[in-house]
């Protein structure tokens, strides 16, 4: 199955796996992007919501039940809800699941490369097979370092769009989740590397461009 769908990427390609990759991710993207504008509008009214938020939790503290309820509704009258701020990350973990076991299946991309990295090896082989001082090891290199200046942007516009009002824990360990995917791209083979940093740099983006929307229901 996975060599069929690794042929048929290929094939649109023009058998270049590392844009067969980018093809890919860009495509999952674009399915995903009502689920972005479903997050940004979320995140929108949390900020917007943000007083009434405390007032409850304020009102509540002692009753997680009925906070729990009353949260449920506040954000039912704007016609959202608080797990549409996280939907675009949970609506990848199929398509990442797939370029997992694509990356890692023994012949998927043997043979293919990234400016002479193997697409299909991760940055330990790469090490043991051409060691720290090479053309392949500095691609891996500079990939991740892309990645974590990507997590580094995103962290910043996390921590800026917190709400005050946000328990002091949350708001120290969301600006970190971002860094996640540097740690991630660090195990992973190139390929699945190459996807996060394309996809991460999407997010981004999207998130930039968003923002500065009003968004409807």
């Amino acid at each position: 199955m996975f060599d069929s769908f690794v042929s048929f990427l290929l094939a649109v390609s023009g058998d270049n796996a590392a844009v067969a990759i980018v093809l890919f991710t860009v495509a999952v993207r674009l399915l995903l992007l009502p689920l972005g504008i479903r997050q940004a509008r979320a995140t929108q009214v949390q900020k917007r919501l943000a007083p009434k938020l405390a007032e409850l939790r304020k009102r509540w503290s002692r009753n997680p039940e009925r906070l729990a309820k009353e949260t449920t509704k506040l954000y039912a009258k704007e016609g959202t809800s608080p797990l549409a701020t996280i939907l675009p990350g949970l609506g990848q973990l199929p398509f990442m699941w797939v370029m997992y076991r694509v990356a890692t299946h023994p012949t998927a991309f043997l043979g293919h490369d990234l400016l002479g990295a193997p697409l299909g090896q991760h940055v330990a082989g790469i090490v043991t097979n051409y060691g720290l001082v090479s053309g392949p090891f500095l691609v891996f290199a500079v990939v991740i370092a892309l990645i974590a200046v990507v997590a580094w942007i995103s962290a910043r516009k996390v921590s800026a769009t917190l709400p005050d009002e946000q328990p002091a824990l949350i708001r120290k360990i969301m600006p970190l989740m971002p860094f996640g995917t540097v740690l991630a791209a660090a195990v992973l083979p190139l390929a699945a590397a190459l996807y996060l940093l394309i996809s991460t740099a999407w997010t981004v983006g999207e998130r930039a461009i968003l923002a500065t929307r009003p968004l409807s229901a």
